[in-house]
């Protein structure tokens, strides 16, 4: 059995921000992650980051990964780390237990804080899984972490933020994007992106969803059609794309199978993915010093992540005796950049799902 002050699992952008945050408060932590490699999402984002300074704007995800990794070691004294090692279960007597290099470990934190992130929605349709067709991250991981193209011609279904990023991302690659679409009636990304592959002459269709995949051994053709304004298809409207790639962008969902059976309050929120656990303002759960960071407490940008996890690790450290000496002036601080973050228009639907899920702090 091994003894630790606190657990973080997920070596994302929120489990990096919430281990430095906890050990620069001095608690001692266990940074676990299913991974090679740290960084999570991060280190297959090209693009440049929205935000502030604070949050690293206008730096790539890949960049920002080293930096926090070496953020990460200035407090390795503090730190162990376990890369390839899969979280397996939280238990009722607080022991988490891990496969590490073939190893079944067991684990006794003071606390834990779970990071595990997202993952990517699935698209129902006729022949959804002829190879071929893709979710947008793995497409990513292809061509940003690997240097592969993926294919030729790439159908590109959704145009959130992430398919018209990863829409780019294949142009500048050398791959042909034939069209973006999108079953709701605008386009849910920001508009500067979708800017970029417009005047990339690659058309934007709203309303519209995909119909059938055709191929065989692999994907030949798509075949999409519109949706009326509830949102059944329209017959007679089917258009149809020469492509080997179909890349599917259709929205993440919480990864919480480990919060489900710690027995955390849960509660289904769509504004943020899907299940998520109910918390209170300082990430911590419905279950004594088990806190959360990241998109496992709802789906949002990475840059509101890595503050989620600074103000997660500053909070959950805190509750096992290492309060950091500038406890306050900080928790203030990453308050303000996730009220920033999330102001406006474009926040409102985070705003509301984050009303749904708040506890009071007891």
């Amino acid at each position: 059995m091994k003894n630790v002050d606190l657990v973080v699992i997920g070596g994302g952008p929120a489990g990096l921000c919430a281990s430095i945050s906890a050990a620069s408060s001095g608690a001692r932590i266990l940074l676990v992650d299913r991974n090679k490699k740290l960084g999570g999402q991060l280190i297959k984002q090209t693009h440049m980051f929205f935000g502030s300074e604070k949050q690293y704007a206008s730096r790539r995800g890949i960049d920002i990964a080293e930096i926090l990794i070496q953020d990460l070691m200035k407090y390795k004294d503090n730190i162990d780390i376990m890369t390839n090692a899969t979280a397996l279960g939280i238990y009722e007597d607080g022991v988490i237990t891990i496969d590490y290099d073939q190893k079944y470990i067991k684990v006794k934190p003071k606390a834990m804080l779970i990071a595990t992130g997202a993952s990517e929605k699935v698209l129902a349709f006729p022949n959804n899984d002829l190879p071929g067709i893709y979710g947008a991250g793995a497409v990513q991981t292809l061509m940003n972490v690997y240097g592969i193209k993926p294919g030729k011609r790439v159908l590109m279904v959704g145009a959130g933020n992430i398919g018209l990023i990863v829409s780019y991302q294949l142009l500048q690659a050398g791959v042909e994007v034939v069209a973006v679409i999108d079953a709701a009636p605008k386009i849910g990304g920001y508009l500067v992106h979708a800017s970029k592959i417009r005047r990339m002459g690659v058309p934007i269709l709203t309303g519209y969803t995909v119909k059938e995949a055709i191929g065989y051994p692999c994907l030949e053709e798509a075949v999409i059609w519109k949706l009326d304004d509830k949102w059944n298809p329209i017959e007679g409207t089917e258009l149809k794309f020469n492509v080997d790639v179909m890349c599917i962008s259709v929205g993440l969902t919480p990864l919480t199978e480990l919060l489900l059976q710690a027995g955390c309050q849960m509660k289904y929120v769509a504004e943020l993915g899907g299940l998520v656990p109910v918390r209170d303002e300082n990430y911590q759960t419905s279950k004594k010093n088990i806190f959360v960071a990241g998109d496992v407490s709802g789906v949002e940008e990475a840059s509101s992540a890595m503050v989620e996890g600074y103000l997660a690790g500053l909070c959950a450290a805190k509750s096992i005796g290492y309060k950091h000496q500038f406890f306050d002036e900080l928790k203030q601080d990453y308050i303000n950049q996730l009220n920033d973050l999330r102001s406006g228009i474009t926040g409102e639907k985070i705003r509301i799902g984050i009303s749904k899920i708040l506890k009071e702090v007891i």
